[in-house]
């Protein structure tokens, strides 16, 4: 009886929390805002917070919902979520970067890569410029692959390997991430334009197709050493990327 009030009491905080954003594979339930201080180059700055989740079932029985959680381990599969700062629906413009994760980068600093100061820089330009959100996509280690092929695409490439051959030769495309998700999250929360934060093309033709109204782009380079400069170059060079003659040095 006292656990049945204890469910009926939090289920009376969550619902207000929880929105549901229908797709063609099901749907999308979306959690949030939630206050999050965050120590950004030593200086506290209060970002707004979501995570969503994918699921089969569409229903507005967010209580049943919950309620099937506690029978399905997600600490084994991660989800997405995004950083929401000033007031991300009203105002005219805003800055947004689709962050892939990276566990070397992002959490151990890895210089194999610049991911870890693309995430703290894009921050940094979305509080500077008074509005935007950071998506932090789960399911993008690796550009797709995840992060054991990841590891093995490493050893490949400490034995002379790119970053595209790497990939390749453990039979997956050079970049296979989806934005679909993300987008749709997105237009739930603004539908006004929105700069983005890329260096990666195929990230603002998925804007785009999607009928998202995206008022332009900023590079984001950075970081550049010893450990990174042929990653960096073949991302131009093999994948794309679009060089700003202004920020990275020339070949």
């Amino acid at each position: 009886m006292t656990q049945t009030k204890l469910e009926s009491k939090a289920f009376s905080v969550l619902k207000d929390k929880i929105q549901l954003i229908k797709t063609n594979e099901g749907a999308i339930y979306l959690v949030g805002p939630i206050r999050l201080p965050v120590n950004l180059y030593g200086e506290t700055v209060v970002f707004q917070w979501y995570c969503w989740l994918n699921c089969a079932e569409v229903t507005e029985d967010y209580e049943r919902i919950i309620e099937k959680l506690s029978s399905v381990n997600l600490a084994e599969f991660q989800q997405s979520s995004v950083l929401v700062y000033g007031d991300f629906e009203q105002a005219d413009d805003a800055l947004i970067r689709m962050h892939s994760i990276c566990h070397t980068g992002d959490i151990f600093g890895s210089k194999r890569c610049d991911c870890g100061f693309q995430l703290k820089q894009s921050m940094q330009m979305i509080v500077e410029h008074g509005t935007g959100a950071l998506f932090y996509l789960a399911n993008h280690e690796g550009r797709g692959i995840g992060l054991f092929s990841k590891a093995m695409a490493y050893v490949l490439q400490e034995n002379g390997y790119d970053t595209v051959e790497a990939n390749e030769s453990l039979g997956f495309v050079d970049d296979s991430r989806n934005y679909g998700d993300a987008i749709q999250v997105l237009k739930a929360l603004r539908v006004k334009p929105v700069t983005l934060i890329t260096n990666n093309p195929k990230k603002l033709e998925a804007l785009k197709n999607s009928g998202m109204h995206v008022s332009g782009r900023t590079s984001l380079w950075g970081d550049v050493s010893e450990f990174n400069e042929r990653y960096l170059q073949t991302k131009i060079k093999r994948s794309g990327h679009l060089k700003d003659e202004e920020t990275y040095p020339n070949d």
